[in-house]
This record gives C-alpha cells, structure tokens and sequence, in this order.
C-alpha cells in the first residue's frame, strides 16, 4: 500500500517507524513531516489543513491510505472532504468525520455526549457571553478549586484550574466577555475539580468493534517532582503500573463499551483513534476528556509495544471488519524522554544543531521539532526529540531512556530526569 501520513511531530514520526516495519507497505509518505520522518518515508511539504493540495498529492502519488495525526485538520473536515470527491471517496482516512472530531473539537459536545451515554465524568455547566452573569452566579455554588475550560481547540492551553472563587470569576469574564482564548473560549466548560492520578488509554476503531490499545501515562510539568509550567508532554510511560487488570476491565466496561455504544445510537460514523484521558479516582475512572486521535508523547511509548502490524489493523478500521485482524501487545514496558529546546515551554531557542543521534544504541529517537538545513538537522520547535526506550521492566527502561536522553547533543538541551520515577 502507498499510505500518507498527515503531521510533522513525534507522533507522526512513531507512526511512519511502525508502518515502515510492515511488509504490506510499498510507499510512506509524510505531510509535512520532520528531518527524522525522512528515514522511513519521504516528507512532502504540504500543510495539514491544505486539503486541495493534499488531495492533488493523494491522487497524483496512487495514495491508498490517509492517516492524520493531529486534531486540527479533523476538526476542520479532512475526512469529509475526502469522501465528498467523487475522485477521493474511495480513499480511506484514518480519523474521524467532521462530527465525531467534536469530541475534541467541542468540550461542550463531549460532555453532553458523556451524559447522554452514562459515560462517568465530572459534573459540568457551560456558560457564553448571554449567560455569563448566571455562570458568575454559578461559582459561588460550587467546591474549590473549580476547572474553567475553553469550548474549542486552543492548542492545549484552554484549561485552567482556579483555587479561588474571585480568580475563578476574574477568569470566566476573561475567557467569555474578553476573548482570552479567541473563539475558543465564546463558551466555556465549568467542571467539577477531580482529584486523582492521570492516565490514558487509547482505543483503535472501526465504528463497531475495537481494539483496546496499550495504556500510558504522560507527565506535563516542565519542571523535575511535577513543578512549573504545563507542557505539551515532557515524556511517557506504557504500561500503567496501577492501571491493573480490574481497573481496566472497568474502562473497558463503564467508558470504553458506552462510547464506541454511543457513537453508533447517535449515527456519528467513527473510523480512527480514541485517546480517553482518564482519572483515577480511588480506583474508580472518570473521563476528563476525549482526543479524536493518539496523543502525544503516549504515542511514542504505546506503537512500539504493538506488536502486530499497523498496516494491517488501519485497513481493518477502513475496511469494517477491525474485528476480524490479529492484535498482541509485548509485555515490556516502554519510556520516553522529550528532549526540548531551551525556554520551552515559553518563548524557545530555535535552529540549534543536533549532534550525537547515532550514538543512541538501546532506544528509538523520533523526531519531534527537528528540520534539515544544509545536510544538519537543527532544532525547530519547543519538543525537539522523543528518546524511547522498551525494556522488561520499568526500572531499567527507567534507566536506559534517561541515560540515551544524555547522550544527544544541542545547545540549551533540557529532560527530565525523573519520567516515571513516582511509580517505581
């Protein structure tokens, strides 16, 4: 099959690893891809949410196959514009349709599907600019802290937890009456704070059956102990130490069974990645949100542990019969480190030289924010690489991926040194 890959990240550069180690490809492609995706495909510099020239490209190229990595063009259509040519219809897309996209694209749509479908989540009221003295109002009803979030995509940064009941107030005007968050905010979630341990688990559709993905963990703080400023991911875990077997079976049952459930009672086809983040409550899971695609730095840590060929399972999702594909999981655990530029998750230092990859022998380094300028591969974004490592158990792959995290070179380096250490 020649496939597609739309996305220039880590997870995109997981993606384009695991599919180049099946037999059933022919060629890989990636849109616009990174300097590392180059080694297991060809990039093509093409935006994301270009559809004409995506199109163009798939039709051009005899593409069979577009896997889309990120949100933003699946929230916008890419899906449905495909099948909307007569031309492209017969291409399969990896991903939801506009509609089933909004269980990302709207935490409004979620939580109402949520509650529609039993699924356990926080309680919630949304609130805009016509309500917004009722929202006020609402807040001093509620328990603190109390979580405020943005409606729409705004590029992970629409959440925010306020401990007090005039910050939460202060806030809910800024994000409705002043646009904090642009468009994205025009609505705003407030949800009950929930107060547990943060895991996900990823679940690979066809729209009728599924297949429950390996779980991961992933760390957000920049700073070592969880402290400072959230990031978009500064590494990963899979499995979950105290995801358990029960524990699991209760996702599966109360999360994972009403959703796929659900999807089909309210006629939204779904055809492409899950990523549920959940809580731990006591033991006891909640949604927090849903992602109509994989996440990432899990990404990085779950494919590898996949050991039946993606290939295969992605036409099962296109062709309907998932069900009918094999599925093994390896029983080692996977760690991934984010190397980032410095200033991340601020304002960060780009086209840094990156030197020292070959020397990284017992890990897989996907390429995150990377680019290839004059034959050297430079920094070009605030997560620069994804070090992972898969081991038999947690404390050596603990071990091997921090060490290979050091061996890479680039001015203003910065990793954690503690992914995973709080579960040891």
């Amino acid at each position: 099959m020649n496939i597609l890959i739309i996305g220039s990240g880590g997870r995109e550069s997981a993606f384009a690893y695991k599919l180049s180690k099946s037999p059933r490809l022919n060629q890989l492609f990636i849109a616009p891809g990174n300097a590392g995706t180059g080694q297991y495909g060809q990039n093509i510099d093409l935006k994301v949410t270009d559809f004409e020239g995506i199109a163009a490209f798939a039709l051009g190229n005899a593409i069979d196959m577009v896997l889309v990595g990120p949100e933003e063009p699946l929230v916008k259509g890419i899906h449905d514009f495909f099948l909307g040519r007569e031309d492209l219809k017969h291409i399969p897309v990896i991903g939801p349709q506009q509609e089933g996209a909004q269980l990302e694209g709207s935490k409004d749509f979620s939580k109402e599907f949520m509650f529609r479908h039993n699924v356990p989540t926080a309680a919630y009221q949304s609130f805009d600019k016509s309500n917004l003295e009722e929202g006020l109002v609402y807040l001093e009803s509620q328990k603190l802290p109390i979580v405020l979030k943005a409606d729409g995509l705004a590029a992970g940064k629409g959440v925010l937890i306020c401990e007090t009941l005039d910050d939460a107030k202060a806030e809910l005007t800024a994000m409705i009456a002043d646009a904090k968050f642009g468009d994205a905010s025009s609505v705003v979630v407030i949800e009950e704070f929930l107060k547990g341990i943060e895991l996900s688990v990823f679940v690979l559709t066809d729209g009728n059956s599924y297949k429950v993905l390996p779980s991961a963990k992933d760390y957000k703080r920049i700073g070592e102990g969880d402290t400072g400023l959230n990031t978009g991911g500064m590494g990963s875990i899979s499995p979950v130490p105290f995801a358990d077997e029960a524990f699991l079976a209760k996702v599966e049952e109360r999360i994972i069974k009403p959703t796929v459930e659900g999807l089909k009672k309210d006629n939204i086809p779904y055809k492409g990645f899950i990523f549920i983040g959940l809580m731990n409550v006591d033991g006891e899971p909640f949604v927090i949100e849903y992602n109509v695609r994989m996440g990432d730095p899990e990404t990085e840590s779950v494919l590898p542990r996949i050991e039946s060929d993606l290939v295969d399972l992605l036409e099962g999702v296109a062709q309907g019969n998932l069900d009918e594909r094999s599925f093994t999981v390896s029983p080692k655990t996977a760690v991934t480190v984010m190397l980032v530029a410095g200033g991340y998750p601020g304002d960060y230092e780009s086209g840094k030289e990156i030197n020292n990859i070959e020397n990284v022998e017992d890990s897989i380094v996907f390429h995150a924010g990377t680019k290839e300028v004059d034959g050297k591969v430079v920094t070009a974004g605030g997560r620069v690489l994804a070090v992972t490592t898969l081991q038999d158990n947690l404390f050596d792959a603990l071990q091997q991926a921090t060490a290979d995290a050091g061996r890479v070179f680039f001015e203003r380096k910065y990793f954690r040194r503690d992914i995973g250490f709080d579960l040891i």
